[in-house]
């Protein structure tokens, strides 16, 4: 009884997690993004880079 118990509170605090995930990437954040808009292609890949950012 003891195993189901510890069981159901760790499948509860993931699908917390997921649904905070979830939450936030469609707020538009994101572990990986910095915020920097500029230099990002990651977002709208027909943005272009920042000027200091292109290959010479």
């Amino acid at each position: 009884m003891g195993t189901f118990i510890v069981l159901m509170l760790v499948a509860g605090a993931a699908a917390l997690a997921i649904r905070q995930m979830i939450k936030d990437k469609k707020a538009g954040k994101s572990l990986s993004c910095g915020g920097d808009c500029s230099r990002c292609r990651g977002c709208r890949p027909d943005q272009k880079p920042a000027a200091d950012d292109t290959e010479k």
